[in-house]
């Protein structure tokens, strides 16, 4: 999700949820949600050959409120995710949303996020579909 500013906003389901992610990213800046952190996430914004966007994505590690690392239990629950047909980067990326204890796990990829439907343990949403959640709520 942090990389979606940078995608081609010629797309206006992409400039949506940029606009959803930005909004998302003041209100984490404003401390009125919290960012989880995680091992993985310094992992794949290392490999961005991209050195600007690989700058603005470190930064957010700053604001985080927890920073998760790699455990066994975090690589039991990683496995879970992957006998459901989840790629193990992304399987990793919810598990440890799970050990930050986060309530919600966002992603623009809608393939992941309906094969995260069937399990119980996060609430995985789209950004845009977020926000609604919170006016929801208000």
């Amino acid at each position: 999700m942090f990389n979606r500013p940078f995608d081609n906003q010629t797309n206006l389901r992409v400039r949506i949820e940029t606009e959803a992610k930005l909004y998302i990213q003041e209100k984490i800046k404003l401390g009125d949600f919290f960012l989880i952190w995680s091992y993985i996430l310094d992992f794949e914004n290392f490999q961005n050959p991209f050195a600007e966007r690989k700058q603005a994505i470190a930064k957010w590690r700053n604001l985080a409120s927890v920073d998760i690392e790699e455990t066994a239990l975090l690589l039991a629950n990683a496995q879970f995710f992957v006998s459901l047909g989840i790629k193990a980067k992304d399987a990793l990326h919810v598990a440890c949303a799970i050990e930050g204890k986060a309530d919600y796990f966002l992603s623009t990829d809608d393939k992941l996020l309906k094969k995260l439907a069937t399990q119980a343990q996060i609430i995985a949403i789209n950004p845009v579909d977020f926000i609604k959640v919170l006016e929801h709520d208000y």
